[in-house]
């Protein structure tokens, strides 16, 4: 079987989980859901979808009214028929709102009335600690009681964030005896704290020994890269590294169509499938293509690149005058259309910006592109995504905000899509361990040590093996 990330294992094969390993209820307590689209949903959904072929019944436990920038109701198609989920209000303001509020804070000359607003944005950034979302745990919470304290009887409470508020869950879901709690970072909660849009001093004073203390109420802990890993024991030494386990992100094979299309003949299309935010600013590339229009205008006439998915506010202005220069903005489009959106290309990218700890971070539609087998470009810096795509033989990586090296890239890509030499398929290598199937199966493995901490005693109760105080507690 093919090994699972980090050199641990694979999961084993669904049939011998089902005929060995007593069944398992585990409540995933997620906010992003559908209907809500955006890759920060697959991950919980995907589990649900395969828990069920390794013993494992899953619920859900997310937000009724959800204030987020996109919907997708076709995710929905992947939970398991008659899946239970639980739904609480949040008490947040509509996306609307809230993404007024943040364009006010980035008025340039801003009038007497904006100042007031961006003062009482300033007051609100401070008080919803760590996020927005904060919002939603006074609903939550008590829907997590009733559900732990009623006849549902989880054995399994996994909790996946951003947003990170959602933690909160754990001490309470802590407090039902022999109830197995799971944290699972998506994200780093640090690398947000310090550079996101709910940065506060708030964050800055109380942000680590929050974070500690809420490590402590879990029987494992589960991360999306094996930097993420690293150095969360690197910053809380507290932490048993046995129960600390890296299950990356991965790709669904029911997400690809049997009839894909083909890339056009008469240009050259480059596709980039995700949110187009701080961490994944095009910045490089825009300047790279403006360099290629200027010294190659016959070859960049060949050039088309397209961004299928949301750019936020502040990414938006990188784009002035490109629609001239082939560069077409497509919006969001449902999941089940983005394998297709990028099967019509050329090129397909993966960008990761060269900002404070995206050095750690493989963003999750990396491993859908591997799927897909187009060729590949990546522009990251050298970290986690760099090494993963040099290790699976994806493609090429450049400096992100290299704009000579992306330019002769994409002019050389360009000659021989002319000249037609250019390659429509990619050969990535050892692959298999990121199905979301196996992915799936590595999480039950984590749950099924969850739970026989929580029923094994005192001492084996928790994700911390000494009482050492972790850093700033």
């Amino acid at each position: 079987m093919a090994g699972r990330a980090g050199g641990r294992p694979a999961a084993p094969a669904a049939e011998e989980v089902a005929m060995t390993a007593a069944p398992l209820r585990a409540l995933i307590v997620s906010y992003p859901w559908p209907p809500t689209g955006g890759a920060g949903v697959q991950r919980a959904v995907k589990l649900a979808k395969y828990l069920p072929e390794f013993g494992v019944q899953p619920a859900a436990l997310t937000v009724a009214n959800p204030s987020v920038p996109v919907r997708d109701e076709s995710l929905s198609r992947d939970l398991p028929p008659g899946m239970t989920v639980v739904r609480a209000r949040t008490l947040e303001p509509g996306y609307g709102v809230k993404r007024a509020a943040w364009r006010t804070t980035a008025a340039a000359q801003p009038s007497p009335a904006v100042r007031v607003r961006r003062f009482a944005t300033a007051l609100a950034r401070s008080a919803l600690f760590p996020d927005p979302q904060i919002l939603w745990q006074p609903a939550a919470q008590a829907a997590l009681a009733r559900r732990l304290w009623g006849s549902a009887r989880d054995d399994v409470v996994f909790v996946t964030a951003p947003p990170f508020s959602q933690f909160f869950a754990a001490p309470l879901a802590r407090l039902r005896r022999g109830t197995a709690v799971v944290l699972d970072y998506r994200d780093e909660w640090s690398t947000l704290r310090a550079s996101y849009e709910m940065l506060s001093r708030v964050g800055v004073v109380i942000g680590d020994p929050l974070e500690a203390a809420l490590l402590r109420t879990a029987h494992a802990v589960t991360t999306a890269t094996e930097e993420f890993r690293a150095n969360l024991l690197s910053r809380f030494p507290f932490l048993d590294p046995d129960r600390v386990v890296a299950i990356p992100n991965g790709y669904d094979p029911d997400d690809v169509p049997a009839d894909l299309p083909e890339p056009p003949r008469d240009r050259f299309v480059v596709t980039y499938a995700g949110t187009v935010f701080k961490l994944t600013s095009p910045r490089g590339l825009l300047g790279a293509i403006r360099r290629l229009h200027r010294d190659s205008p016959d070859l960049a006439r060949l050039l088309r690149v397209r961004f299928v998915g949301r750019i936020v506010d502040t990414e938006q202005p990188l784009f002035d005058g490109a629609d001239a220069l082939g560069v077409e903005r497509v919006g969001y489009v449902p999941q089940q259309q983005v394998a297709s959106e990028l099967a019509a290309s050329h090129l397909v990218l993966c960008l990761l910006d060269d900002v404070p700890g995206t050095d750690r971070i493989y963003p999750a539609k990396i491993f859908e592109l591997m799927y897909l087998r187009r060729p590949c470009l990546t522009l990251a810096p050298p970290g986690a995504l760099a090494r993963l795509v040099d290790r699976h033989r994806v493609g090429a990586v450049l400096p992100p905000r290299d704009e000579a090296a992306i330019a002769r890239y994409l002019a050389d890509a360009l000659r021989r899509f002319a000249a037609g030499d250019y390659p429509l398929r990619s050969a990535p290598v050892d692959i298999d361990r990121y199905s979301r199937r196996a992915i799936a199966g590595a999480f039950a493995d984590v749950f099924r040590a969850a739970v026989a901490r929580a029923r094994g005693g005192a001492a084996a109760r928790s994700a911390h093996s000494t009482p050492t105080a972790p850093p700033g507690a």
